[in-house]
């Protein structure tokens, strides 16, 4: 049980040591620069995914969930609580914390940078072809829902860490329990949720200092969009814009 909750502690750790190293946001206007030392965290995490694939620490980590919490350990949480991060993004404001953008472009970031890390996820899954613990299918790395989760709080945590720190790292606490249980459900190997953890990481920070489209507006008059979760027999991400 020890190796589960050194691997937990583990994503807090590199973000924690990646934040560090990141120059201050403009509460304003996105920086457009980026250096290699922002990825450190991304890489170190997709990295050791890729380490330990098909290894019997894998195996031995994985065991070791089950036999904890049981085989018939099953809950559906981690299909919601991905999407946590968004709902960070736009309920912040009305928590009396002063967010980076605007309504508008808080929903371009979103959109981009889970299109983006769909595409990714998406792309290696069909190409590595890993099954599944519980050998439902060969999609198994990187973990999908792990990588959304850690794309959102990556998202917050620029939108936010002028304003309030605290607030603003919470969504790593949810992206960090939505990897769990994934592993927990017997859905995804540790290498898996590092992996997908790393490229989460990797796409919101990209996506926070790129700002797509950040002078883009509408008209004369407001106009609000909103992201939204879709969840049922497929998941993803909706959106809706209106004045």
């Amino acid at each position: 049980m020890k190796k589960i909750y050194c691997f937990s502690f583990l994503f807090l750790f590199l973000f924690i040591s990646n934040a560090q190293s990141i120059d201050s946001i403009s509460q304003t206007k996105c920086q457009d620069k980026i250096s290699l030392k922002h990825f450190i965290a991304p890489t170190v995490l997709i990295s050791g995914g890729l380490l330990i694939r098909n290894t019997p620490v894998n195996k031995n980590l994985q065991e070791d969930v089950q036999r904890t919490l049981g085989n018939d350990f099953h809950t559906e949480v981690d299909n919601y609580l991905q999407f946590g991060g968004i709902a960070q993004i736009y309920g912040g404001r009305y928590l009396g914390f002063k967010p980076k953008n605007d309504l508008l472009h808080q929903t371009i970031n979103i959109a981009v940078a889970n299109a983006i890390m769909g595409g990714l996820v998406l792309s290696m899954k069909h190409l590595i072809k890993e099954e599944r613990p519980d050998h439902s299918n060969h999609l198994s790395f990187p973990s999908g829902h792990t990588a959304t989760a850690f794309t959102n709080a990556s998202l917050l945590f620029y939108e936010y860490k002028d304003s309030n720190i605290w607030y603003a790292s919470s969504g790593f606490l949810f992206a960090t329990t939505t990897g769990f249980l994934r592993i927990a459900n017997n859905r995804h190997y540790t290498s898996d949720v590092l992996a997908g953890a790393g490229i989460g990481l990797g796409v919101g920070l990209v996506v926070s200092y790129m700002c797509p489209f950040k002078s883009m507006t509408f008209s004369k008059n407001k106009t609000h969009a909103i992201v939204y979760p879709q969840i049922g027999s497929n998941y993803g991400i909706g959106v809706m814009i209106y004045r």
